[in-house]
C-alpha cells in the first residue's frame, strides 16, 4: 500500500497525521508537490510549477497492483485518482466516492462560473482546528483499514 499527499495546499497537521498514520501501519507516505513550496520528509517529489503538475505526477505514479490512498482537496484530481481504482480522502476527512465525485464537480463548476460572473465573492478557509483534526486522523485510519481488508 502507499499514501500520497497533494502537498501544495495541504495544512501541516495533515501532512503531519498522515505520515504518523503512515508510520502505524508501515505505509510509505509519499509528499508530492511543485518546487514553488517546501515541504520536508523522507519521501518528497518535486515537479514543476506548471499548473496540474502535481496532480499529473500523483495520477501517473498510481498503480493498480498496489493499493494506493491520496490525500487531497481537489476535486478534480479525486476524479482521475478514482478513474484509476485508488482511494481518495480530503483533509476534512471525506472520501472521494464514485457515488459523490459527479456531484461535487458540479458543484465546483457551478460554483466557478459564479465567481467567474462576478455574482459571488468567496473568503478563504476557515482557520484549522484541533476538531479538524482529529476528524481527518479518525476517518484516514478507517479508510487504511477499509483498504487493507482482502
Amino acid at each position: 500500500m502507499l499514501i500520497y499527499v497533494d502537498a501544495d495546499a495541504a495544512p501541516k497537521s495533515v501532512l503531519r497525521i498522515t505520515r504518523d498514520a503512515g508510520a502505524k501501519y508501515d505505509i510509505p507516505v509519499i509528499t508530492v508537490s511543485s518546487i514553488n513550496h517546501e515541504i520536508r520528509g523522507e519521501h518528497h517529489i518535486q515537479v514543476d510549477p506548471a499548473p496540474q503538475a502535481t496532480d499529473m505526477e500523483i495520477v501517473r505514479r498510481i498503480r493498480s497492483n498496489v493499493p494506493t490512498i491520496v490525500v487531497t482537496q481537489d476535486y478534480g484530481l479525486a476524479a482521475l485518482v478514482l478513474a484509476r481504482k485508488a482511494h481518495a480522502i480530503s483533509p476534512s476527512g471525506l472520501w472521494f466516492t464514485s457515488d459523490n465525485i459527479d456531484r461535487l464537480l458540479a458543484e465546483r463548476a457551478v460554483s466557478a462560473k459564479l465567481r467567474r460572473g462576478g455574482k459571488v465573492r468567496l473568503r478563504g478557509p476557515r482557520a484549522r482546528t484541533d476538531n479538524d483534526d482529529r476528524q481527518f486522523e479518525e476517518s484516514l485510519l478507517r479508510l487504511i483499514e477499509s483498504v487493507r481488508q482482502p
